[in-house]
């Protein structure tokens, strides 16, 4: 996807200069101005970007606006920019202004890092308070850059943005208040499972103890879908490599994997995704162990499972790199190593 790639390089560009940029005019310029840019529309063409727009409120004259996106003559969206290591909580009350003088149904407030996309869904011409999409460019999914693009030029329609702009805004709204939920449970969302499974009186006492309970049944629903997931690719995985050794008139390798290692190897990933991302941790199987490593790196070994024996073993490395061998009777037992294996990815800390 071009957009992706554009606010991507976008994204490295910043980083490599921010530690220079120490001005709001430093920020329009090398970071904002070309976000404008990768949209499509011609910074140096008025009719289409015009910087320092004037939008006078009542009997205060002069207020400007930092650009305005022109489409057919009418301004199409409104930005505001600050500099890049400001907060942009305190700034939004300017914008709301400038909003309903311009006319304009959109509006962004950016430092160049974040960006807030708002709209008048609540009230017309009247900005809301909540932006309907919102972004930091050095964290970018590709669902947010789908919708970045339909602020494109060529892709530009207000009636179908304001219409997906409804269904996002609410929707992360309700994503927030089910992590919430989720996380830290009311004593509403407890009672409203709670009195689907038990028949007896909810007292406070009963509540405090399906509370820990509906918190562990989310956490534990939500490992489960983790794992199903990655259950599936793997084995479309196996499948596909197969296929291409048949293909290859390779002979199948003697290493099998077992379902015992491939759930090991889960719960270490669960273990380390609070340091680093688990797309780096990889694993690989020998005849010996089944070992786990950080960027697919045999330089990077984060530990090796012994689970075929009669003893099942679990292998930590030292700041040396050194194997040091402990029994374990179950694979729940390796959630206790916990501390050894985060501080085993710190060694490899970039």
């Amino acid at each position: 996807m071009e957009i992706l790639n554009n606010l991507r390089k976008l994204s490295s560009k910043i980083e490599e200069l921010k530690s220079q940029i120490t001005t709001e005019e430093a920020t329009k310029t090398a970071f904002v101005m070309p976000f404008i840019q990768l949209l499509g529309y011609d910074i140096f063409n008025p009719t289409e970007v015009v910087p320092e727009f004037t939008a006078d409120l009542g009997i205060k004259k002069g207020e400007k606006v930092d650009f305005a996106v022109f489409e057919n003559g009418f301004p199409i969206l409104i930005i505001e920019c600050k500099k890049w290591m400001e907060d942009l909580n305190v700034h939004n009350s300017q914008l709301h202004r400038y909003f309903h003088v311009t006319k304009t149904r959109f509006a962004l407030l950016t430092n160049g890092i974040e960006y807030r996309f708002y709209a008048d869904l609540e009230k017309n011409n009247i900005m809301d308070d909540k932006p309907f999409l919102e972004f930091t460019i050095n964290n970018l999914k590709e669902s947010t850059a789908n919708e970045v693009a339909k602020f494109h030029k060529s892709n530009f329609d207000v009636n179908k943005i304001l219409s997906n702009a409804s269904a996002l805004k609410y929707t992360k709204e309700l994503k927030k208040l089910i992590y919430n939920e989720l996380s830290n449970p009311t004593v509403e969302f407890v009672k409203l499972f709670a009195n689907r499974v038990y028949k007896g009186r909810l007292t406070e006492k009963v509540v405090e103890q399906f509370t820990d309970m509906v918190t562990k049944a989310a956490n534990q629903m939500i490992s489960d879908k983790v794992s199903d997931r990655l259950t599936s690719a793997l084995s479309k995985e196996t499948e596909q490599q197969l296929s291409e050794d048949e293909l290859n008139n390779e002979e199948p390798s003697k290493i099998i994997t077992t379902e015992e290692e491939m759930e090991a190897y889960r719960i270490v990933k669960a273990i380390l995704r609070r340091k680093v991302s688990i797309s780096r941790i990889h694993h690989r199987d020998t005849q010996s162990y089944f070992g786990i490593l950080l960027d697919d790196n045999n330089r990077k070994p984060i530990c090796r499972l012994h689970l075929d024996g009669s003893k099942k073993q679990i292998s930590l490395f030292d700041r040396d790199k050194i194997a040091v061998k402990k029994e374990i009777e179950s694979l729940d037992d390796i959630y206790s190593f916990e501390n050894e294996l985060l501080a085993t990815i710190e060694l490899y800390h970039d």
